[in-house]
């Protein structure tokens, strides 16, 4: 008799947009030709940049010729994009990160729920309420919680986001070994000081703790007294792994990029106290499930860092920026308290409501599709976000409806 993981039967019935997309289905089942314009997950609409369409091109050519054709590719990366990631995106911020230290991987959705594989079953964690469910979901997959009641899990510490504190979670109060963080912030848009995220790496250093960095929305920081990385901040080397992607950065969603950072100085312990290089487990796990990103997507990542790659993400971040400040201009002027919006592609709104009902009404009365706050855990109750990834055109018509909806 073949038995089953039955940590799965404690998750949830099912994943967050999966639920989205059911209702949207069924909506536009019953009302036939009703434009629904999608405010919802956090997927890019607009085109890969031109010089990364071109690197693309050019890489697929070389996979035609014998002479410049590639099979299989390092595990960890090709080292030309490994080397531009590490000059561009943290040598020339001050942070000390090699090429050797960075492993390529198909999105940081994959290596963030990935990352647990290593860690004992045992281990406290901390996960910030509202959260990005892989964080969590993985977690419970792995069989590090109990049973899921009044909102929660037993067994995971968590880290409560509220106005208060401007959905920066506070220090925990007692140890904790594993922690999640993710500026700019899925859902709720909202970054973190440079002194307040020292603080978090001094209580890592302190408690010997690790913090899971997630800086997926990190191109969308506009205020230079904001940190990019978790490695600006001293010492978080040894107390930290950063996750990064190029979806967002350059639309690389349905392309498929990203890059986890794993430093030579970051280590934990067996049971026996032992300590253990962080590196040398990732890259065996890595080494063992994942073959590496094609070449061609590799070289279309490269041209990123060109000159006028930088320039073409620059305003592609910036379109996406522009459709965020229009949102919550009109949510705020229609009474709505908000968060995110800047340095952050997502609103988070108070509905001062269920979000399930916000969410249904939003979409049936002016067919504008959100996502629900409690969806990402119970702190997001009455919460809906709303994601600024559309055509400005389309964010405009929807703000427009939601405007109309909102006057009956």
């Amino acid at each position: 008799m073949i038995r089953i993981n039955e940590n799965y039967l404690k998750l949830q019935a099912s994943y967050l947009f999966s639920d989205i997309a059911r209702r949207v289905a069924a909506f536009q089942r019953e009302n036939p030709g009703r434009e629904i314009i999608r405010l919802g997950i956090g997927d890019v609409t607009r085109a890969l940049p031109p010089t990364c369409i071109k690197a693309f091109h050019q890489a697929v050519d070389e996979m035609a010729d014998d002479r410049t054709f590639r099979g299989y590719g390092p595990e960890q990366g090709y080292l030309f994009l490994r080397e531009k990631i590490a000059a561009e995106d943290f040598q020339a911020r001050g942070a000390d990160i090699s090429p050797d230290e960075i492993f390529i991987s198909d999105g940081a959705k994959c290596d963030t729920g990935n990352i647990q594989e290593i860690f004992a079953i045992d281990i406290e964690i901390a996960i910030p309420d509202p959260v990005y469910p892989v964080y969590l979901d993985t977690n419970v997959m792995a069989g590090r919680t109990g049973k899921y009641k009044d909102g929660r899990y037993d067994k995971i510490r968590y880290l409560e986001g509220t106005w208060e504190n401007g959905f920066v979670p506070d220090l925990p109060e007692e140890p904790v070994d594993l922690i999640y963080l993710c500026f700019p912030n899925n859902p709720t848009g909202a970054t973190i000081t440079r002194d307040r995220l020292r603080s978090w790496v001094e209580y890592a250093r302190e408690n010997r703790a690790l913090i899971l960095y997630d800086a997926a929305y990190e191109a969308f920081i506009r205020d230079d007294a904001l940190p990019r990385s978790v490695y600006e901040i001293e010492g978080a080397r040894e107390v930290a792994l950063e996750f990064r992607s190029f979806s967002k950065t350059a639309g690389f969603t349905g392309t498929r990029c990203a890059y986890t950072v794993v430093p030579r100085t970051c280590e934990a312990y067996d049971r026996n106290g032992q300590k253990h290089s962080l590196h040398a487990l990732w890259n065996r796990r890595h080494s063992t499930k994942f073959n590496g990103v094609s070449y061609p997507v590799q070289k279309a990542a490269e041209a990123v860092y060109s000159k006028e790659g930088k320039a073409q993400v620059k305003e592609l971040i910036d379109y996406y920026l522009r459709n965020a400040a229009l949102i919550r201009k009109e949510m705020c002027s229609l009474g709505f308290q908000c968060l995110g919006g800047e340095n952050s592609p997502y609103i988070w709104v108070d509905g001062r409501m269920d979000s399930w009902r916000f969410f249904d009404r939003l979409l049936e009365k002016a067919g504008v599709v959100c996502t629900p706050g409690s969806g990402f855990g119970k702190c997001g109750q009455g919460f809906i976000r709303i994601s600024a990834f559309n055509s400005f055109e389309n964010v405009q018509k929807a703000m427009a409806g939601i405007k109309m909806a909102l006057a009956e």
